[in-house]
C-alpha cells in the first residue's frame, strides 16, 4: 500500500510515517499542509491519504477541503481523515453522502496500530471507518420517542459497528457469534428501525449515517 501522510505536527507526522514503514506500508510523501495535497496525489496516486482535519493556515476546515478536492479528483484514492475533536458535524455529513473508501477516525486512535492500519486498508480497499467514539455520539443524541430504545443491547452494537463500515464478517468476529446469527441480528436491525436491507456494505453505511440523521 503507498500512502500522503499530511500533518501540521511535525512529531505526529513523522511518529505515523514511522508506524507506517514499520508495517510494510510505503509513504511516498509527508506533508505539513494541505496546500500541495492534490497536486501530489494526482502525481504519485496513492492508494490512501491520511491527513489532519485543522491544517494551517486557520487550523479550521483546510483538511476536509483538501479531503473533497481529493475524493472529486482522485475518487479512487482512500481518504481518511483524523481529528482532535468529536466532530459530529461537516466531517460525518462529508462521509454520509458517499463512505466508499472515505474515513474519520480521532487522533488518540493512531496509538491503537492494529485500529489505524485496519481503518486504512479499509478506506484504501473502497470501504469506509468511521470512529467508535463519533458513532456513540450520534447513537446517544436524545430524541423523542426514539426507535433506537427498541434494540436489544446486541442489537445497538450490531447498529454501532455497522456504522463504523464494517462488514457482517467483520462484526460477527468482533462479537464473537455465527454469520446466521449476525444477520438475525442485522434483519432485525433493519427492521426495526424500517430501513430496506441490503448487502451492500456501502448503501448499509449511507442508511444507517442517515437514520442517525448527521
Amino acid at each position: 500500500m503507498r500512502v500522503i501522510v499530511a500533518e501540521d505536527s511535525a512529531l505526529l507526522r513523522q511518529g505515523l510515517a514511522r508506524l507506517l514503514d514499520d508495517f510494510g506500508i510505503e509513504v511516498v510523501a509527508e506533508l505539513p499542509d494541505a496546500e500541495r495535497l492534490l497536486e501530489l496525489v494526482v502525481a504519485q496516486r496513492p492508494d490512501a491519504v491520511l491527513l489532519d482535519i485543522r491544517m494551517p493556515p486557520t487550523h479550521t476546515d483546510e483538511g476536509l477541503r483538501a479531503a473533497r478536492a481529493v475524493r472529486a479528483r482522485c475518487p479512487g484514492t482512500g481518504v481518511l481523515l483524523l481529528s482532535q475533536y468529536v466532530e459530529t458535524g461537516d466531517p460525518v455529513r462529508a462521509l454520509a453522502r458517499d463512505p466508499r473508501g472515505f474515513g474519520y477516525l480521532l487522533k488518540d486512535r493512531v496509538a491503537d496500530a492494529d485500529e489505524l492500519l485496519d481503518a486504512l486498508r479499509r478506506v484504501a480497499t473502497g470501504g469506509s471507518a468511521v470512529d467508535p467514539r463519533i458513532v456513540e455520539r450520534l447513537m446517544n443524541r436524545a430524541r423523542p420517542g426514539d426507535t433506537l430504545d427498541a434494540l436489544t443491547p446486541r442489537e445497538r452494537e450490531v447498529l454501532g459497528l455497522m456504522a463504523e463500515g464494517r462488514s457482517n464478517e467483520a462484526i460477527a468476529r468482533r462479537l464473537r457469534v455465527s454469520g446466521k446469527t449476525l444477520e438475525t441480528h442485522v434483519r432485525s436491525v433493519f427492521g426495526k428501525l424500517c430501513l430496506e436491507p441490503t448487502p451492500d456494505d456501502h448503501r448499509r453505511v449511507l442508511a444507517v449515517l442517515a437514520w442517525l440523521r448527521v
